[in-house]
């Protein structure tokens, strides 16, 4: 029989097919399983994502890491009370695959599904960990395609995007960075380890969108490309005089400039708002650098900082989950069986309403 506070959710927005089962109790919501097949490896050699091996491997992937969640989580299909599932934003293929997954599941098991938003899941996966959101948070999503700042009312209901990435987010800008350097795909894990061994203060790198004249109108947008610009022109003009390129201190000195403007905007945004409490989320947020900033930073601040484990920051299937899940223990309508996939779907829209 299928339980209502049981629900399997499923992330398929680029090259990681996630599946989780969470549990609604009625103070928290518990991770049963979460489990996880990487098709990275078969785009490295392209240097990046490639939608149609992405595709391909969802639909290799699906009914293997589905069938490992239940072992895993020993519980059986019939169990499953709903089914969450990323309707976007993302690559439009890998989203197709997962959402016609969840549909069958959902019309095979007769139980409602919820077509939720890949980037707050990212923050809403910090209930599983930390337990659920006081009444208002600040969150700061900040991945390979994403640099976005929040304020969360409620996780489902109550979202407003402050400012957003105007052009590389920051994982773009370390992966562009990395190949620059000559770093393997992708860049962001290979600068980071780097920059330990490097000075962060070797090279006072450009800090986008800092200035007094940017604070009227982008006080909560973010802006790495020209910093990406500035360090490859500073490798450039090193190469030219013949002079060899210290990889530790311009990683060091890059990292420390991104978590700088990443930390010092988002922190301003939470005095301005009287917010007490920081989430932090997104696969950029298993940088080091952002976050040790970020954690004294907001120490000096009196506010409260949350960040999930590094294993929670890539995308997975329980950060799907834990998004269905706060659906379900609001009691909000499911979305309906023929809803359509959204590679830019805006961050205003959480959960894809029956009827939309």
């Amino acid at each position: 029989m299928p339980d209502a506070s049981l629900v399997l959710g499923i992330e398929t927005s680029c090259d990681e097919t996630g599946v989780a089962l969470a549990r609604i109790h009625a103070d928290r919501t518990e991770l049963l399983v979460d489990a996880v097949a990487s098709s990275v490896d078969e785009h490295a050699r392209f240097g990046g994502i490639i939608p149609e091996i992405a595709s391909r491997a969802h639909l290799e992937a699906m009914v293997p890491t589905i069938t490992r969640a239940l072992a895993e989580a020993d519980v059986d299909l019939g169990e499953v009370g709903a089914v969450a599932v990323t309707a976007g934003p993302g690559l439009i293929g890998p989203l197709t695959v997962g959402a016609s997954a969840a549909k069958a599941l959902a019309v095979g098991l007769g139980v409602p599904l919820y077509g939720v938003n890949h980037v707050i899941g990212h923050a809403a996966v910090d209930e599983l960990v930390h337990g659920l959101f006081p009444e208002r948070v600040m969150a700061l999503v900040v991945s390979g395609g994403h640099s976005s700042l929040l304020l969360v009312d409620d996780v489902v209901t109550g979202v407003a995007e402050l400012g957003h990435t105007l052009d590389d987010a920051a994982g773009e800008a370390f992966d562009k960075v990395g190949r620059l350097l000559g770093l393997p795909y992708p860049g962001g894990p290979h600068i980071d380890r780097l920059a330990r061994e490097g000075d962060p203060t070797a090279i006072r790198f450009p800090r986008g969108l800092t200035a007094a004249k940017d604070q009227a109108r982008h006080a909560d947008d973010f802006s790495f490309s020209g910093l990406k610009t500035a360090v490859a022109r500073w490798v450039e003009a090193r190469q030219d005089a013949g002079q060899e390129i210290p990889l530790a201190d311009v990683a060091a000195s890059f990292a420390d400039a991104v978590a700088d403007v990443l930390t010092a905007k988002t922190i301003a945004a939470c005095r301005r708002h009287d917010v007490g409490t920081l989430v932090i989320g997104g696969g950029f947020s298993a940088n080091s650098q952002l976050r040790e900033m970020a954690t004294a930073r907001c120490a000096e601040a009196g506010i409260d900082v949350r960040i999930p484990p590094v294993r929670y920051c890539t995308d997975n299937g329980a950060m799907i989950a834990a998004l269905g899940a706060a659906a379900v223990r609001r009691g909000l309508a499911p979305s309906p069986l023929d809803l359509a996939v959204d590679s830019s779907m805006p961050l205003t829209q959480v959960l894809v309403a029956s009827g939309a």
